[in-house]
């Protein structure tokens, strides 16, 4: 991509990105659906192994059709470079253990996705890596003090799911200068279009682009951006630093300078665990990206007007949406999401947990599903769903309580998402 094209706006590079054909090649992005790759000479393949030359080796590693779609996101998260995962949790998995080993501890906030507190409190232990969560409001005086000398990143949602917290970049950007650890930031919920982390301070971002990059619900995935931004030769990062005898001594910052993680993560995790984003996959999110500005302008309008509404209904106890006004961190999303504060709304319903499962059971075209973040409109009941392995503590913590709902506003007109919660209500007792 060149820097021309790089001074072009979201919009443009959405659909434009970094797939550019040659002379009679096809003007839009092909599938290569091959696991597999040709060359001429041994030592070309023999060079690839040793990463001094550029190429698709098996596309375990990498392929044509998802490298682009990499390419693309980087570019529109203002990042070096980018490795797509098979899905969102990969994303993380992959971004954590890049960096931290068995007998270190990361630092993450109690506010995060219930499936990346599972992730964290359980299955990471596993591994040898501890967590040790903090409560966002709290002063960075307390933060800094849950660190040690095993302590490898900081961690955060750019907007909590399904709290809808919004993380305070400055605060934390601050607090990860002070323990010169890297700041990982989770934005699967405001996508590349409506925030850039690494243009508030942080250095590495995740998204699951089964969310709002795909946008339509049919293709899992993830991806993790390197900022490039970060000093890893700092003493805490050996693995970056040092010889990897697995690549015959690559050094992957001297190698691969501000690249070194995002290729670290390439061509040892996802090489080992093989968890890579499929081609087909990755052609579809591609796809779907191409719209992303558009769909996201859509998200956010139609979420405001129907968080508004909510707020007037006597059935509802409250309605979280960082874009009101009256929400407790408009302020912040003010600062950091001045284009939109995504289609995520939540709340809560007068009756608890059997009112909120009256009231989602008599809607319409308003589905009940798991995901969130597409063109449709859905529905959840976070608390007997997607959180209902975490504890009360966790729960709590998190945000969920038994009357909350999670509504995700899809991209239909404003009026009908309206008039379909409107008639589930009066089913409400």
């Amino acid at each position: 991509m060149t820097k021309a094209r790089q001074a072009y706006g979201k919009g443009t590079l959405a659909v434009q990105g970094t797939y550019q054909p040659k002379n009679g090649e096809p003007r839009v992005l092909p599938l290569y659906q091959s696991t597999t790759f040709a060359y001429e000479q041994a030592e070309d393949v023999a060079a690839l192994f040793d990463l001094s030359a550029e190429g698709h080796l098996y596309s375990r590693i990498s392929n044509p059709t998802v490298a682009v779609f990499e390419e693309k996101i980087a570019l529109l998260e203002d990042g070096v470079a980018a490795v797509a995962t098979s899905s969102g949790m990969a994303a993380i998995f992959n971004s954590i253990l890049n960096i931290a080993k068995a007998g270190d501890n990361i630092l993450s906030s109690k506010t995060i996705y219930g499936g990346t507190t599972n992730l964290f409190a359980v299955t990471l232990p596993k591994f040898g890596i501890t967590t040790r969560f903090f409560d966002q409001d709290a002063s960075p005086e307390e933060i800094i003090a849950l660190a040690d000398q095993n302590t490898k990143l900081v961690f955060g949602e750019t907007i909590v799911n399904p709290g809808l917290n919004v993380f305070d970049f400055e605060k934390f950007h601050s607090i990860c200068k002070i323990l010169d650890l890297p700041l990982i930031i989770d934005s699967s919920l405001t996508g590349p279009a409506l925030c850039n982390p690494l243009k508030h301070g942080a250095n590495i971002v995740v998204h699951s682009t089964t969310k709002y990059i795909d946008g339509h619900a049919t293709a899992l995935g993830g991806i993790v951006i390197d900022g490039g931004n970060f000093n890893w030769d700092n003493g805490k990062f050996d693995e970056l630093i040092l010889p990897d005898d697995s690549y015959h001594g690559v050094r992957y910052v001297a190698d691969f300078g501000q690249a070194a993680y995002a290729t670290k993560l390439r061509v040892q995790l996802v090489r080992d665990l093989g968890n890579i984003q499929s081609p087909f996959n990755a052609y579809l999110s591609n796809l779907g990206s191409e719209t992303l500005v558009l769909r996201s302008k859509k998200h956010s309008e139609n979420a405001l007007a129907v968080a508004k509404w909510l707020q007037k209904q006597k059935d509802v106890s409250f309605v979280r949406y960082p874009g009101l006004e009256t929400d407790s961190h408009y302020p912040l999303a003010q600062k950091y999401l001045p284009n939109g504060a995504s289609g995520m709304v939540t709340f809560g319903i007068k009756g608890g947990a059997s009112a909120a499962k009256q009231f989602i059971n008599h809607l319409n075209f308003i589905q009940l599903v798991i995901h969130c973040a597409d063109i449709r409109t859905s529905i959840l009941h976070p608390e007997s769903s997607t959180h209902r392995q975490l504890n009360s503590e966790q729960l709590l913590e998190s945000g969920v309580t038994e009357d909350l709902i999670r509504l995700s506003v899809g991209i239909e007109d404003t009026h009908d998402i309206i008039q379909d919660l409107a008639q589930a209500f009066q089913t409400v007792h």
